[in-house]
């Protein structure tokens, strides 16, 4: 095989390699939440050690969370008043209480069972997937819901999760503004607490 025909035959393998990869993450919302939790929960039914499965899931949240949009919306009026290297300070422990959070908290079931039933598309930007926590011996069913940013069809984000009506993201809005007002509206206040939160 001659030098072009070699050429013309990596280019075509990278073209196909690009094509296909550009296929494959173009993800229908429900695929891309059942995704996620089969990932999840092949990690939480494995023997690691609480530390290692806390390690794997951030990096799912990292991959698939728009941790950035959901701090930015759970700040609310408040990141108006903020000069940018404030902003980025915030975004910056934001980012590793979240991580924290998620983590922790989900690292506490063994093997959760999820089934992801539908897909409401509610604009151009979101989509809501709704699925179920299967009911174990111990716990009743759970109705879960994702609203997941899709205006970036090859690259979609969970900005949301709903459990039984319950927007986590506008309860955590909430409570970050309660800490800010209950400090005269200064957002050290909340820094504070969220690092406190991330070193304990």
């Amino acid at each position: 095989m001659n030098l072009k025909k070699k050429i013309f035959k990596f280019f075509l393998i990278i073209y196909f390699i690009s094509t296909h990869s550009t296929n494959s993450l173009s993800l229908e919302p429900k695929d891309f939440v059942q995704s996620i939790v089969d990932q999840a929960s092949q990690i939480l039914s494995k023997s690691y050690s609480k530390e290692e499965k806390i390690a794997k899931l951030k990096l799912i949240a990292k991959e698939n969370v728009d941790i950035k949009g959901i701090g930015f919306y759970s700040l609310g009026s408040h990141r108006k008043s903020l000069s940018d290297d404030k902003k980025k300070e915030y975004i910056d422990i934001f980012e590793q209480y979240f991580l924290k959070s998620f983590s922790s908290r989900l690292a506490e079931y063994t093997d959760p069972k999820i089934e992801v039933n539908d897909q409401e598309k509610l604009n151009e930007k979101y989509t809501m997937v709704s699925s179920v926590l299967l009911a174990t011996k111990d716990k009743p069913q759970i109705k879960i819901d994702w609203r997941i940013i899709t205006k970036n069809p090859d690259k979609p984000l969970i900005i949301d999760v709903v459990i039984e009506g319950v927007s986590l993201a506008k309860v955590q809005k909430e409570e970050f503004n309660s800490t800010i007002q209950t400090n005269d509206g200064d957002i050290n206040s909340l820094l504070f607490s969220l690092k406190e939160f991330v070193n304990k």
